[in-house]
């Protein structure tokens, strides 16, 4: 019986099961490791980022006879190019609303307040299911206030710690440009034969997913930033410019990332003019379904092959363990583990069928 398949994976499973509910048990021991990677985690994801970017253009580069450090040179001319253009484009724009927008956050907030008062207080007038439903979301509000808190402070937390980083992620990001190639040779020297054969396809399977995921999710987060940024300028939307940057941000997050950006248009719409509510339920739906039916598909593929519920179940889970940062990366890793399991369980049953063909 234990040569059995499901019995294997039973094993497996339960053996995963243990390690992650005792794993969670002594979560205090790795506080000093959280610390550590908190401290470059955010540097080291930037510039991680910033290199899977640019290394298409660095390689377009260096096949024209331009050497290394050149292709870095002109790498990060661009960039800088990029940036300031950018500043010169939105800076002002974006700083005046965000002024605005602190100006206008009580009034925000006691709106807020208002409606929420205003529908707990005429509840009854609403059909049964619907008084019954307001009930549950009022009861569990908190609960959810508290982890969005939470996952707010966090996010405001990696933003103003990559912000006082910045400084330490082009060292990060010159690294790599520079390394690269050295990278996965330095970790499978220390294995010889078939192991080093299984290592070495493995690293190519993870650099090439991740590779594919950061450009991927990069270019349709900028697109749907753009659907956003012109639905929302037709529309008259205050505070646009805000909205699609975090909608940018946000939609680097799959499946849950539309949503977070989603809930703060309804709320600038509700204050704004309530039809407005409308109109950005409807841009956002639009851009959803190409987003979803032309843009991701075209663009990404089925890079990770990752089913919706198991990304939702990771990202939440990442969330609750280790914030705003571990949400960003939950996928990704995810993917990492799943190439990893895979070719192990490939490896594995080539040397069953190698061992049968020898018996027979």
């Amino acid at each position: 019986m234990t040569n059995k398949a499901w019995f294997q994976w039973g094993i497996g499973i339960l053996l995963v099961i243990l390690i992650l509910k005792y794993a969670v048990e002594i979560k205090w021991l790795f506080d000093p490791i959280f610390v550590i990677l908190s401290a470059v985690g955010m540097p080291l994801l930037i510039g991680g980022v910033l290199y899977y970017i640019t290394v298409p253009i660095q390689r377009f580069v260096e096949k024209r006879g331009v050497p290394r450090w050149g292709s870095i040179v002109i790498i990060l001319i661009l960039l800088v190019g990029i940036g300031t253009a950018l500043i010169f484009m939105v800076g002002d724009p974006v700083s005046e609303q965000v002024n605005n927008l602190v100006q206008a956050a009580p009034s925000i907030a006691n709106e807020i307040q208002r409606a929420v008062d205003y529908v707990l207080a005429n509840k009854s007038d609403f059909p049964p299911q619907l008084e019954e439903a307001i009930d549950t979301i009022s009861n569990s509000i908190q609960d959810y206030a508290i982890l969005f808190s939470s996952w707010l402070v966090s996010a405001i937390t990696s933003i103003v710690s990559a912000t006082f980083s910045l400084i330490i992620v082009p060292f990060f990001f010159i690294f790599m440009l520079k390394d690269h190639e050295k990278f996965a040779p330095f970790i499978y020297q220390f294995f010889s034969g078939k192991r080093r054969d299984w290592m070495k396809k493995t690293l190519e399977d993870i650099d090439e997913t991740i590779s594919n995921y950061v450009q991927g999710q990069m270019l349709v987060s900028l697109l749907l930033a753009i659907l956003i940024l012109i639905g929302y300028s037709i529309i008259g939307l205050e505070y646009t410019l805000i909205l699609v940057i975090l909608s940018f941000f946000m939609n680097m997050i799959p499946f849950l990332g539309p949503w977070l950006s989603f809930a703060p248009a309804v709320i600038v719409a509700l204050i704004q003019d309530p039809t407005l509510v409308i109109w950005v339920a409807i841009i956002n739906l639009v851009a959803q379904q190409l987003e979803s039916n032309v843009i991701t598909p075209n663009v990404m593929g089925q890079s990770l092959d990752l089913h919706p519920l198991t990304v939702i179940t990771v990202i939440l889970a990442a969330g609750s363990f280790g914030g705003f940062l571990a949400i960003i990366i939950a996928v990704p890793a995810y993917a990492v583990i799943k190439i990893i399991v895979r070719n192990l369980y490939e490896a594995r049953r080539s040397i069953q069928e190698t061992a049968k063909q020898e018996v027979s």
